[in-house]
């Protein structure tokens, strides 16, 4: 641990110029010196930013009364952990989470934060970027965006007065969390980067929130690869101890063969550089071109005494297989290369809820069970469809609470 915080203290710990009273509160917030900030040797993320060497103490987020995180009602978190399952990420999302960490990991070699513990925070954060009846959109934006509640100091939650001028969170007199990571605007502020080469820093935008996360997690000498290194790093994240444990519950699902879309590891075919924001860019110039999907399969285990796939095997006639090929090239996109992975797999075939008519109808038996005296569901049946449209039955049931003010505060319908 000590070559590790030795190899990281040479990090910047300014992000961005900013102006200077923007730059004594972010100093402010990590608690350095102007002579730290001025350290720039570490590795550049796409816009010129760098991870600040000394941990960030300011939560990116805070915790909401009822609730373990905004998308995860008080008493869901069992059904949210089962419910994991990487089929049901957005591609954008999925792509986002898993680009922020080659990225943030090339940029900072001794934080080693895995992709999955960005998607279990937009999980919890948001059901990745799609909290409150949000639709995240294939150019990775939450529309029509994602505020949390005032931070106010009434009803539980904190008292945090605008920092931002309402321009993030359109509120000029307290602050709100805003976007897929929910990130409060002052610690925005502080890690905030274009990770797509848009030209915008923009938490409602996936692609620079999930990075911003793992500027976030990364800042400071913690070695993400270790349970240690993860529970303070997501501490520091959300102040609430709940919030870790659900978070690296949902992390550990994700990272299980059983919960993933494609067999862990393989995403990491392609190195993403600088240049890749080209790449996005275009996506997000075509945001209505439609996003190739990945299907959940399962990987296919090489009979006892034969090779691996892909090379020569003895026990075939001495045949070559043909071996999935992988684009090197970052331009091709994270999607191309997942699709490339899996060709040639098993592809298992899945009930699902194909259609938003059969969403709705599951979403009506499962309303159905519910004692709800005054109708407030009635009008929640649309957006119950919308959420598990295309899941299975059975990771539908497990997500969808069995309480009538859990599935309004599911919804986003809850006072």
């Amino acid at each position: 641990m000590a070559a590790i915080m030795n190899s990281r203290k040479g990090k910047a710990v300014t992000l961005v110029p900013l102006a200077m009273l923007s730059a004594a509160w972010t100093l402010s917030l990590v608690g350095v010196n102007s002579a730290d900030a001025a350290r720039t040797d570490s590795t550049p993320l796409p816009d010129g930013a760098a991870v600040p060497s000394e941990a960030i103490k300011a939560p990116a987020s805070v915790p909401i009364p009822g609730a373990i995180a905004p998308s995860v009602p008080d008493g869901t978190a069992d059904s949210v952990v089962a419910g994991a399952s990487t089929s049901g990420i957005p591609s954008a999302a999925l792509s986002a989470y898993q680009r922020g960490s080659q990225i943030i990991n090339a940029a900072d070699t001794t934080c080693n934060v895995p992709w999955e513990l960005l998607a279990a925070i937009g999980r919890v954060e948001s059901d990745h970027g799609q909290y409150g009846g949000n639709i995240l959109g294939s150019d990775g934006i939450s529309s029509p965006g994602i505020y949390g509640p005032q931070l106010n100091g009434k009803n539980g939650t904190q008292a945090i007065v605008d920092t931002d001028g309402g321009q993030l969170d359109k509120d000029t007199v307290y602050d709100r969390a805003v976007g897929p990571m929910q990130f409060i605007p002052s610690t925005w502020s502080s890690v905030k980067v274009d990770a797509d080469g848009d030209g915008e820093r923009n938490p409602q935008d996936i692609d620079d929130a999930s990075l911003a996360t793992g500027v976030y997690l990364c800042s400071g000498a913690d070695d993400l690869s270790s349970r240690t290194g993860q529970e303070a790093a997501v501490f520091r994240y959300n102040h609430s101890r709940a919030y870790v444990d659900l978070v690296l519950r949902i992390m550990e699902a994700y990272s299980q063969g059983d919960y993933s879309a494609i067999p862990s590891g393989t995403y990491g075919g392609t190195v993403f550089t600088p240049s890749y924001s080209s790449a996005i860019k275009t996506r997000k110039a075509h945001p209505n071109k439609p996003a190739k999907t990945v299907t959940p399969v399962t990987p296919t285990k090489p009979k006892p005494g034969t090779s691996n796939p892909g090379t020569e095997n003895p026990g075939n006639g001495g045949e070559t297989p043909t071996k999935p090929t992988v684009p090197t090239n970052p331009l091709t996109g994270v999607t191309d290369t997942l699709n490339e992975v899996v060709t040639g797999v098993t592809q298992p075939v899945v009930d699902t809820l194909n259609s938003l008519a059969e969403a709705l109808n599951f979403c009506n038996s499962q309303f159905a069970k519910i004692p709800d005296p005054l109708g407030l569901l009635t009008g929640a049946k649309n957006k119950c469809a919308n959420r598990v449209e295309g899941m299975t039955p059975n990771d539908a049931a497990s997500v969808i609470p069995n309480t009538l003010n859990s599935i309004l505060s599911w919804l986003g319908l809850g006072k």
